[in-house]
């Protein structure tokens, strides 16, 4: 999974944000409780949305704890989601498994220091910690974490390929797809929504299908510059192409989950948001900051870049690990803040809301006023 799903927080009510908090800082406690301190790196956003699905289904509220002081929540106390309960366990043996799955995939791309040997073997020794833990959390809840690591294998066999067209590209998308709609799936089981299963599979497919193109526009130039294998461009696809083809996604995404038999609960209206309103902004976002394609319902003006222009210099994950942990453990990314990965400046992890939230939303629809923005000074 690769951080798409997140609401747009200017748009959340006070019970809507409230939820959202409640899920990523049970997944980011459940993840301490069980496995250290050290594996609250592996949070993910992505994931979250697996512990918002087992609330959204359950008959009956999930268990609540008091969280502590944090200055992730500017030193605020809250009540977040217990690390007993089966969806907190669900959504971290998912974040643990997808950086284990990450890791090991920039060892085997060697990828900046990992080229080394001794930084390479630390990298894998911690990669292999992380993904042991995911087959233990994942046990209790009955997830098959190795079927996770099959679609990752697969994925690295697909990767190279040289057959272009959309056929080619939605082989290159399959293994993606696979582990989505397995854990998706897995939510029902969990959930005790059996009849669940089968929409949710058709929501997994298609986000997952969603989320990998989405990474391989943000990351095209970057690959093109590195030599890396992108599935847009080993397949000849256009950005046109890649967008209509994740609306279509979309909107085959949408259908299958209003067959979804949710509670009459917040978690099921914040779960209706992340893989409504939250995903269209994602596509919206990803393909107007790539300057590759306009955004649903916003003409792509962006100015070109000035030919001297120099991209921002991106750091390999192998070089930053250290540097990124050691700013989450110390609250550097409480507030904006500078990312080790690819220096830009990015949103604090819980704040209420910034410019980029709200000039997603705006770029979403083209006027402020329309998408609820709140009159925001950020140029739209």
């Amino acid at each position: 999974m690769f951080g798409v799903v997140r609401p747009c927080l200017r748009q959340l009510s006070v019970d809507l944000h409230a939820a959202w908090m409640s899920h990523l800082c049970g997944l980011c406690l459940t993840l301490r409780d069980h496995h250290g301190q050290w594996t609250r790196v592996a949070t993910n956003v992505d994931a979250v949305l697996v512990s918002v699905l087992v609330a959204a289904q359950a008959d009956s509220p999930g268990e609540r704890r008091r969280a502590g002081l944090c200055p992730l929540r500017a030193m605020r106390r809250i009540e977040v989601a217990a690390s007993t309960e089966a969806g907190p366990r669900l959504a971290a043996a998912v974040s643990l498994a997808a950086g284990a799955i990450a890791v090991h995939d920039h060892i085997a791309d060697g990828d900046g220091l990992l080229r080394r040997r001794p930084a390479a073997a630390i990298a894998r020794r911690l990669a292999d910690r992380a993904g042991s833990a995911a087959v233990r959390t994942g046990s209790v809840v009955g997830l098959d974490v190795a079927q996770l690591d099959r679609a990752a294998a697969e994925q690295r066999v697909r990767e190279g390929g040289s057959a272009r067209g959309r056929a080619a590209l939605l082989a290159a998308l399959a293994p993606t797809e696979t582990a989505v709609c397995a854990v998706l799936a897995h939510t029902a089981v969990v959930a005790g929504s059996d009849d669940n299963r089968t929409p949710l599979a058709t929501v997994g497919r298609h986000l997952g299908r969603v989320v990998h193109l989405l990474d391989a526009v943000a990351d095209q130039t970057d690959d093109a510059r590195s030599g890396s294998w992108n599935p847009l461009t080993a397949t000849g696809t256009s950005p046109a192409e890649a967008s209509h083809l994740c609306e279509e996604s979309r909107r085959d995404l949408q259908r299958a989950l209003a067959q979804v038999r949710f509670t009459d609960t917040v978690d099921a209206r914040l779960a209706r948001l992340l893989v409504g309103d939250g995903l269209g902004h994602a596509i919206s976002r990803t393909f107007v900051s790539a300057g590759s394609a306009p955004g649903p319902g916003r003409p792509d003006d962006r100015p070109d870049a000035p030919p001297d222009a120099r991209p921002p210099r991106r750091r390999w994950p192998g070089s930053a690990c250290l540097a990124a942990a050691g700013m989450f453990l110390t609250c550097q990314m409480c507030g904006d803040y500078t990312s080790p990965l690819d220096g830009q400046r990015k949103e604090g992890l819980c704040s209420r809301c910034g410019d980029l939230d709200c000039c997603d939303c705006c770029e979403s629809c083209g006027e402020c006023a329309e998408c609820d923005c709140g009159g925001c000074d950020c140029g739209c």
